[in-house]
């Protein structure tokens, strides 16, 4: 199951309030690609979280990055869903020229979500910044 695009996420989100944001959050987690045990680790887990959150980078023959992501609280994952939405599939030049709290910003996550379950997106942003350079080099 693919993910949609952030501008359809944004139009749905758009016309919602409250829980239904949330379901809307919980049924975009839903969508991630399944990550495997093994890939959870110390080492793809991003600091900061308050839930446990693991993103794990690959990368195509022609430099396009893919993330397997997961996380144990289903909003967050929902939240991990929404940045990875930014990102999945496209170059690491592209991604790395990408200001994604910019492309996250309409959806007011600060507004609508409490500082704990929004702590560590910078954390999970700055990683896939790197991770994108480190390849567009």
């Amino acid at each position: 199951m693919s993910l949609p695009t952030l501008s359809d996420i944004f139009d749905e989100y758009e016309m919602l309030e409250g829980e239904d944001r949330y379901r809307l959050l919980i049924d975009l987690g839903r969508k991630l690609e399944p990550m495997p045990d093994a890939l959870k680790t110390d080492a793809t887990k991003v600091p900061g979280c308050a839930a446990s959150v693991w993103v794990y980078p690959t990368s195509t023959a022609d430099h396009r990055l893919h993330f397997l992501a997961d996380s144990n609280a289903a909003i967050t994952k929902g939240i991990v869903a929404l940045v990875l939405t930014a990102v999945q599939d496209r170059p690491a030049a592209e991604v790395a020229g990408t200001d994604i709290a910019a492309r996250l910003a309409p959806f007011e996550l600060s507004r609508q979500l409490s500082a704990n379950r929004t702590q560590g997106v910078p954390n999970m942003i700055e990683l896939i910044r790197k991770t994108a350079q480190r390849l567009a080099a």
